[in-house]
């Protein structure tokens, strides 16, 4: 068993019994396809939810507009079936106080609604999701059982 990792700003496929990782979520949304069928599971580490905010060079695995559709794209390349994938999200954190309401500023929110619309676009159920709060998360999701495990600093491990 290998585990892969996915960087920020970055999307990876894994099959049965791989597992993939990310670390780091703070304000980023970690969002998660699997399909049970096939025992394929991808991740997507979300930074910004619009790509319309990118200059120059699109890398589309940092907004939530373009990495949903490519994730969906590599998990079809790799065998999956796109109608049984489903999605959990983790993630989406405020990590800062901020005296303003300034919506520019409420990056992890943006991101979390963002990625929920980008899946319901794509006509994917999302099953569970641990968003929201103000500490960062580490993912890591098994492609056998497509058991989420979130890691949170102070709060230890859950599964989703």
């Amino acid at each position: 068993m290998n585990v892969i990792k996915v960087g920020m700003a970055d999307l990876n496929v894994a099959k049965s019994p791989d597992r993939i990782r990310t670390t780091g979520l703070g304000s980023c949304v970690g969002v998660v396809l699997f399909d049970n069928q096939n025992k394929i599971g991808g991740m997507a580490h979300v930074m910004l939810p619009d790509s319309s905010l990118s200059k120059g060079m699109l890398n589309v695995a940092k907004y939530a507009d373009t990495a949903i559709p490519k994730l969906i794209e590599n998990m079809e390349k790799a065998g999956a079936n796109r109608r049984k994938l489903v999605a959990k999200l983790a993630g989406g954190a405020q990590m800062f106080a901020f005296s303003t309401t300034s919506d520019t500023m409420r990056i992890g929110p943006r991101n979390v609604e963002a990625c929920k619309q980008a899946l319901n676009e794509a006509g994917i159920p999302i099953l569970a999701e641990d968003t929201g709060g103000n500490c960062g998360r580490t993912i890591e999701l098994d492609s056998c059982t497509g058991i989420l495990n979130i890691r949170t600093v102070n709060q230890g491990v859950k599964e989703l």
